[in-house]
């Protein structure tokens, strides 16, 4: 019999493998796989023309300013235009306001009672008005216009033709071409009197007994 000592006993070879041999292995085959990756192709994205895009936009945004500026200057037009209107119709209620004071001074003026420290206020005011644009009208002897003469006395006259100014009473105001207040005046107008030529009437051969008698002579009676 074999004793079971002697088969324990006996070393036992074992074929020795390095484990640096399994981990360049190992790394060979990661390497590998790296490769494999890195060099796999990724699908190619379709290139996206950009130069007319760009260019569109750029007109797109030129067109909004442009519109924008356009609605800033009509909005900016419409601001200056209501404010000088406005502007005007504080002056203009201003000035109505004072042409009582103007006719208490033009008449003071004409009675020779404007006199010394009177007379520099009345000639300031006067100055003041005409600085903002009021103008003085109305003249003897203007035609007579329903529009700018306001006619509070009428007459008949030989010496006028047509409707005429033949007094003004009190002179009229306007600031540009709007009248503030109307020239009241005295109106003439031709009566119709005066006398008219006629011509002379035509002077037609007489009849005598049913004969026409005329200047020429009888050419019998010459025989």
């Amino acid at each position: 019999m074999t004793d079971p000592q002697s088969h324990t006993d006996d070393p036992v070879e074992v074929e020795e493998t390095s484990t640096g041999s399994f981990g360049d292995a190992a790394g060979e085959m990661a390497d590998e796989t790296e490769v494999e990756v890195g060099e796999t192709d990724t699908p190619e994205q379709p290139e996206v023309e950009e130069g007319p895009s760009v260019e569109r936009q750029l007109a797109e945004r030129t067109a909004d300013l442009q519109r924008l500026q356009a609605e800033y200057l009509n909005y900016k037009r419409r601001v200056d235009r209501d404010r000088d209107v406005s502007r005007k119709t504080a002056v203009e209620s201003v000035l109505k306001d004072l042409l009582a004071v103007l006719d208490d001074i033009r008449s003071a003026g004409e009675h020779g009672e404007l006199t010394g420290a009177f007379k520099a206020v009345g000639d300031e005011i006067v100055r003041v008005t005409g600085k903002h644009g009021l103008v003085t009208f109305g003249e003897k002897g203007d035609t007579f216009d329903p529009h700018v003469h306001e006619a509070l006395l009428h007459s008949l006259s030989p010496d006028v033709s047509g409707p005429t100014c033949i007094e003004i009473l009190q002179p009229g105001y306007r600031v540009g071409e709007r009248v503030l207040r109307p020239a009241r005046v005295a109106v003439a107008e031709p009566d119709g009197s005066a006398p008219t030529t006629s011509e002379p009437e035509a002077t037609t051969p007489e009849q005598v007994d049913g004969q026409v008698q005329t200047d020429q002579p009888d050419p019998t009676a010459q025989a």
